[in-house]
């Protein structure tokens, strides 16, 4: 995977797809990539997410680092910047990022904007009802690169759509958009599958 380091073209990168595209896997890559250069990242994860321990980043292959984590009403300009006064950052990457407010998004726009440090952020387009988080929503409106890992279908298509699961394998239609969860809870599908299974 390409390293983002010219600062004066710092950009705001959103990496998207349906679950188990291998989104972790890309940023644990990307953070490796600069590190082994000799250049400092900073990895951000939502507090909530603890599936693997609250402040990690794991891949479905086995790897993973820390994490510092944010919650709705963090400032991540202002986080941001305080870590680059510590230690001057090259890049910050982002798991989660369906999760971020219409706020963090802007102020990660500012990141890019005025610290010239470019900023990848790894998420889920739509939630399980086919809605568009309001993160993505916004990564999707203000991003200055959007990139699709592609994830595949059981018949072998594109996946593009999130099914949230109940224990007996059917299709959950409503609840919480925010619910983590596995492979046990969701599968990834392409749309002609999803509509059939979440309006059967």
């Amino acid at each position: 995977m390409r390293c983002h380091n010219s600062r004066a073209m710092a950009k705001l990168y959103f990496y998207y797809s349906s679950m188990n595209a291998g989104k972790s896997t890309a940023l644990l890559q990307s953070s490796y990539n600069y590190r082994e250069r000799g250049m400092h990242t900073l990895v951000l994860a939502p507090q909530f997410d603890d599936r693997f321990g609250v402040g990690k980043v794991k891949s479905r292959i086995g790897i993973e680092t820390e994490a510092t984590t944010f919650s709705n009403d963090t400032d991540l300009l202002e986080l941001i910047e305080s870590s680059h006064q510590a230690e001057p950052l090259h890049c910050v990457l982002i798991d989660e990022a369906q999760f971020l407010t219409r706020d963090q998004v802007f102020q990660l726009s500012e990141v890019t904007d005025k610290l010239k440090i470019p900023v990848l952020a790894y998420g889920l387009r739509t939630d399980f009802q086919g809605e568009p988080f309001e993160g993505s929503k916004y990564l999707l409106a203000w991003s200055d690169n959007l990139k699709e890992i592609k994830a595949i279908c059981h018949c072998g298509t594109k996946a593009t759509m999130v099914l949230r699961l109940d224990s007996d394998g059917m299709a959950v239609t409503e609840g919480s958009q925010v619910e983590i969860g596995g492979n046990d809870r969701y599968v990834s599908m392409c749309r002609k599958h999803f509509k059939e299974k979440f309006f059967a």
